[in-house]
């Protein structure tokens, strides 16, 4: 699972500007142009995961590592001291802000009966589930991702991954997905969970990948 940071900024007047940072140690670089800069780490909004940030100008630097940590900027001074606002400051100052950034994506993986595109019990019932969250996004995104273990020809399994994510959309569609909102590819067994030789029987590597954003 990727976790992500939130690194927030408010430069000069109070115009926001807001970026989601997927790297371990996002860098928020201040202009040159700017006289000053307030700048915040938040956690991930689902995992509650905070990851580390770093802000920099041209005349220094200063590192933000804990939740709600922040650190004004200002123009040709080292940025600093680094301090921790509160929960109803960061409302305050940025909540038009947090509330425009989309939530993070969220991951299932279907399992596959052997040399079927049948779908184990299990992988069954995670099914209303995706629906469920599908439905709470405002403009849901749903990738479908089919893959295989290493029995047969490469070529046979790319067509196998993909029959297995067109018959995955096809079951959502009917649980009541809309048709439109689903994008499928395969990677066959180029993208193993489990890494074995050829012509390995694994079922953890017989399966799609659904991504909701």
């Amino acid at each position: 699972m990727t976790h992500r940071s939130i690194v927030l900024a408010i430069a000069g007047a109070l115009t926001a500007a807001g970026a989601t940072a997927c790297a371990h140690k996002p860098v928020a670089t201040v202009p040159r142009t700017t006289a000053q800069t307030l700048v915040v780490l938040l956690p991930d909004a689902d995992t509650r995961v905070t990851g580390a940030a770093g802000v920099s100008n041209q005349a220094g630097s200063a590192d933000l590592a804990k939740p709600r940590d922040s650190v004004t900027a200002i123009s040709a001074r080292t940025p600093g001291p680094v301090t921790t606002m509160s929960e109803a400051e960061v409302q305050r100052v940025f909540g038009a802000a947090l509330s425009a950034i989309p939530p993070a994506a969220r991951h299932f993986t279907l399992y596959f009966r052997f040399e079927s595109n049948e779908l184990t019990d299990e992988s069954r019932a995670l099914v209303p589930e995706i629906l469920n969250l599908v439905q709470q996004r405002a403009i849901p995104e749903v990738l479908v991702v089919g893959h295989t273990d290493t029995m047969g020809a490469p070529k046979a399994n790319l067509d196998l991954g993909m029959n297995r994510a067109v018959a995955v959309r096809a079951f959502l569609v009917q649980a009541g997905l809309d048709a439109s909102t689903v994008e499928v590819t395969s990677h066959g067994e180029t993208d193993l969970l489990v890494k074995t030789p050829d012509e390995t029987p694994e079922p953890r590597n017989r399966r799609v990948e659904i991504a909701v954003r």
